[in-house]
């Protein structure tokens, strides 16, 4: 039976992480987007002078929200081994201040960033995240000259430390072969639009002061885990928010690393867990695994596998 550990540390991910270097194997993650009014509250907590020059020079604010993100990038460059990879779901944000509407590109800027660092950019993906709401529209509705196009995507960035991956021991390859998806499914993932529904992000009903969360939905942290990584390895998520990036290395048997500020979402975490516990014995049936989670607070057992996650909050 395959074991896996999962840790949930408590914690601001902007600070240097308790992890060894060159330990983590995958780092996937969406964090808060910058220019996004839901995370400005957020953004003013990390430095006042982000507060301060939004109200006189947004774009200056801009860039130091961006800033802040970067201290995660690099933390995730240290920990990740030759050959991992970083996956960055960001979305871009229109935004209009005292100054007029404008969009902000997330996305460019986080591969400047990221770049800087020393990644190695690789061919992203579009998520299509389609929404039928009647006032997705912006601007001057159905008169022209006026009016703007709406975002109804995000960009999937991918990123490697250094060059690919080597595989030089026999276990290792079997390892590898261990992992393989089938051939329907590399034809589907590897293409640079992905078409499917993005997860609502309601969270003021079971977190106060936390409204929403940049959480994905769990068939985009599967897809990810399973193009980029190995049965065993270690995945890890600076902003793990509601914790998809867990349930999914849970299905595909991977250990995983989480960290978030906000201790009052362990429980939509476990929430989440199980709630879902029978959809991941379906993935785990389908990849003829067996994983074993260990949760320390409350022992819960599920169809297939136990659960005991080991949580670290901040001192």
């Amino acid at each position: 039976m395959k074991r896996t550990i999962h840790r949930i540390h408590f914690r601001d991910s902007r600070e240097t992480f308790p992890l060894d270097s060159e330990s983590v194997d995958l780092v996937l993650t969406s964090p808060p987007y910058p220019m996004i009014e839901m995370w400005d509250e957020l953004f003013f907590g990390f430095s006042r002078e982000i507060q301060k020059n939004f109200l006189i020079d947004p774009n200056l604010s801009y860039e130091q929200m961006h800033f802040e993100l970067d201290k995660v990038w690099r933390e995730s460059f240290r920990v990740l081994k030759n050959g991992g990879f970083l996956v960055i779901n960001i979305g871009d944000a229109t935004r209009n201040t005292a100054f007029g509407f404008r969009i902000y590109m997330n996305h460019a800027r986080i591969l400047q960033g990221c770049n800087s660092i020393g990644f190695q950019s690789l061919p992203g993906i579009l998520w299509k995240k389609q929404t039928n709401s009647p006032t997705k529209f912006m601007g001057s509705g159905t008169l022209p000259a006026g009016a703007y196009v709406t975002l109804e995507h995000e960009h999937i960035l991918i990123f490697r430390k250094n060059n690919r991956r080597k595989f030089s021991t026999k276990s290792e390859r079997l390892s590898r072969m261990e992992s393989a998806f089938f051939w329907e499914e590399r034809n589907f993932w590897f293409t640079d639009v992905w078409d499917f529904k993005g997860k609502k992000q309601g969270l003021s009903s079971l977190l106060a002061g936390r409204e929403r969360s940049a959480a994905y939905p769990l068939e985009l942290a599967n897809r990810i885990i399973l193009m980029y990584s190995l049965k065993g390895d270690i995945v890890l998520d600076p902003f793990l928010g509601t914790g998809t990036t867990t349930l999914a290395a849970i299905g595909n048997c991977r250990n995983s690393i989480g960290f978030d500020l906000e201790p009052g979402l362990l429980k939509v975490q476990l929430e989440n867990l199980h709630s879902i516990k029978d959809k991941l014995n379906r993935i785990i049936e389908k990849r003829k695994t067996i994983t074993t989670f260990l949760y320390r607070i409350d022992k819960m057992k599920g169809n297939r596998f136990f659960i005991l996650i080991k949580i670290f909050k901040r001192p």
